[in-house]
C-alpha cells in the first residue's frame, strides 16, 4: 500500500484522524471483536452530547467534538474506561447553518501526538495540548456551504491542512503551520463548490502531494508550496461528500450527488414556488433544498434576492458538467492526467456521503439500503454489485477494515461485518439500538462506535 513512512507509526499508536492514518479506514495491526453489542464484548459505554465527529485516537486518549446548549466543546475521554478527561468550549460567537441531519460539531478532530487540534466551520480552528491546554487558536470567516462544514483536518508533516471549499468562489485549500496556527500557504479554489472532502497526502515518485477532491475535479498539490501539480476530472459538480483513498500506488476517487438527474425545469420550479407569479423566486418563497440559504445565495449571481430564469438555468447547466462514479489514476505526472492516467472508472453502486476502502487490493462501497459493491482495485472489474448486507438504512458512515474483515455501520444502528473477499460473506449484524451517523475507530484490537447519545468501545 501506498500509506507508509509516518502513517505506520501513527497506525501503530492510535487512530488520529477521520478514517485512522491518511483517512484509510485501515488498521492491519488489530483484532477487533466480530459480535459485540450492548450484552457482548462491551468494554464500556460513555453518554455524549450531539455531535456527528468520530473518534479520534492517541495512546489512552479520545478526542471528539459536541454540540451542546448551544456550544461547540471538544471532549477528550480516557480511552480504557470511558472516563470524561476535560471539555473546552470554542469561542465562537455564531453557528453556521447546516443540514437538519448534520452538525456544527461535524469535523473529527486530528492529532500528532504533541497536540489535539479541532475546526470548527462556526469558528476556525484550536490548538490543545493532551491535557486541554489551549496551545493557540485561529479564526477563520464562517464558510457558506449548502449543508454546513462537513471536512476534517489532516495532519500532513508539521502542517495542518483544511479544505475551505465553500460557494460564491471563495474556496481555498489552507495549510497551518501546527506550532502556531499562522498561515504557511493557501491556495485559491475558485471553481470549486460545496465539497465535504478530508485532504489526504499522496507519496509517490519522490513527491509528497495534498490531494483534494472537490467540483468536477480531484486536484494534487504540492505539500511545501501548495502549488497545483495536476488534476483529473470526473466528479460531480456540487456536494462531493466522499474521501479518496489511495492504495497499491493507485488513488480512487470517487461521489454521486445528482448521479445523472438534474433540476426541474424553471417553469415547474416558479409553479410550485412564484407564489406572486413576478417570474421569480424570492428568499421567502424558496421551498424544499433551494430554502437552504448557501444555495439560493450561489444561484442567485446577480445578489438581487431573487433566483431568475437565467440563473437557474446556468446552475442546471453546470450541474450537469458533472460526473458521477468511482475511478482509479495511476501516479501521476503534471496538469490534467483525466485521460494519461485513468486505470478505469465505473458508475454503478455509488454512494453519495460514505467514502470508498481500499482493502486488500479491493474496493468495498456501500450504498444506502446496504448494498455493498466490491471492485477488483487493480482492473474495476465488479466481483459483486449492490448485494444485500442485511441490514438497511441510510449509510453516512464509511467502512473500515481491521485482521480480514470489514466493518459497515447503518443509520438503524446497526453494524455489519462482512468477510473480506471476492463473495459477500457477513460474519454478524451488530444491532446498538441507537442511530449511528459517525465512522467507527479501530485501535489496540477495539472497536469504538459514536451512537446518537453514546460512545462505546468493543473488545475482549
Amino acid at each position: 500500500m501506498a500509506n507508509s513512512g509516518a502513517f505506520k507509526t501513527l497506525a501503530a499508536t492510535g487512530w488520529p484522524q477521520f478514517r485512522g492514518p491518511n483517512c484509510s479506514g485501515v488498521s492491519e495491526s488489530d483484532k477487533p471483536p466480530v459480535e459485540f453489542g450492548p450484552a457482548t464484548n462491551l468494554l464500556w459505554k460513555t453518554a455524549l452530547p450531539p455531535g456527528l465527529s468520530s473518534p479520534c485516537i492517541w495512546e489512552d486518549r479520545i478526542f471528539l467534538t459536541a454540540l451542546e446548549t448551544g456550544k461547540l466543546h471538544t471532549l477528550c475521554l480516557r480511552r480504557r474506561d470511558g472516563k470524561m478527561l476535560w471539555r473546552q468550549v470554542a469561542p465562537a460567537e455564531g453557528m453556521e447553518e447546516v443540514n437538519p441531519t448534520s452538525s456544527p460539531a461535524s469535523a473529527t478532530p486530528a492529532t500528532d501526538g504533541k497536540r489535539v487540534y479541532v475546526y470548527f466551520g462556526s469558528y476556525g480552528v484550536l490548538a490543545y495540548d493532551l491535557e486541554g491546554r489551549e496551545r493557540w487558536r485561529r479564526s477563520l470567516p464562517m464558510p457558506g456551504l449548502i449543508n454546513g462544514s462537513g471536512t476534517s483536518p489532516a495532519i500532513m508533516e508539521n502542517l495542518l491542512i483544511i479544505n475551505r471549499d465553500q460557494e460564491e468562489g471563495k474556496s481555498s485549500l489552507l495549510a497551518l503551520d501546527g506550532n502556531s496556527g499562522r498561515t504557511v500557504w493557501e491556495t485559491p479554489r475558485p471553481e470549486a463548490r460545496s465539497s465535504y472532502t478530508t485532504p489526504i497526502v499522496w507519496r509517490h515518485d519522490g513527491a509528497q502531494e495534498v490531494v483534494l477532491a472537490g467540483s468536477f475535479r480531484v486536484v494534487g498539490y504540492g505539500l511545501k508550496d501548495g502549488r497545483e501539480q495536476w488534476s483529473a476530472r470526473g466528479l460531480e459538480a456540487v456536494s462531493v461528500c466522499p474521501t479518496p483513498v489511495i492504495g497499491d500506488g493507485r488513488l480512487y476517487a470517487m461521489s454521486r450527488s445528482f448521479g445523472g438527474a438534474n433540476l426541474p425545469s424553471f417553469s415547474k420550479t416558479t409553479a410550485e414556488m412564484d407564489k406572486n407569479e413576478d417570474g421569480k423566486i424570492a428568499g421567502d418563497e424558496a421551498r424544499g433544498m433551494l430554502a437552504n440559504k448557501p444555495l439560493f445565495t450561489s444561484i442567485d449571481n446577480d445578489k438581487d434576492g431573487f433566483v431568475n430564469e437565467q440563473e437557474w438555468n446556468a446552475a442546471t447547466a453546470l450541474i450537469a458538467k458533472g460526473e458521477h462514479g468511482i475511478f482509479a489514476l495511476r501516479a501521476p505526472g503534471t496538469g490534467d492526467v483525466t485521460e494519461s492516467h485513468l486505470a478505469w472508472k465505473q458508475k454503478r453502486g455509488v454512494p453519495v456521503v460514505s467514502s470508498p476502502l481500499f482493502y486488500r487490493s479491493r474496493m468495498h462501497i456501500v450504498q444506502d439500503g446496504g448494498r455493498v459493491t466490491c471492485y477488483e482495485a487493480a482492473t474495476g472489474k465488479a466481483l459483486y454489485e449492490q448485494e444485500r448486507l442485511g441490514a438497511d438504512g441510510e449509510y453516512f458512515a464509511s467502512p473500515v477494515a481491521a485482521d480480514g474483515k470489514v466493518y459497515f455501520a447503518s443509520t438503524r444502528g446497526t453494524v455489519s461485518v462482512i468477510e473480506a473477499g471476492d463473495t459477500l460473506k457477513v460474519l454478524a449484524r451488530n444491532d446498538l439500538g441507537e442511530r449511528i451517523m459517525t465512522t467507527p475507530a479501530i485501535a489496540n484490537n477495539k472497536l469504538y462506535v459514536r451512537t446518537a447519545t453514546n460512545l462505546w468501545a468493543f473488545g475482549r
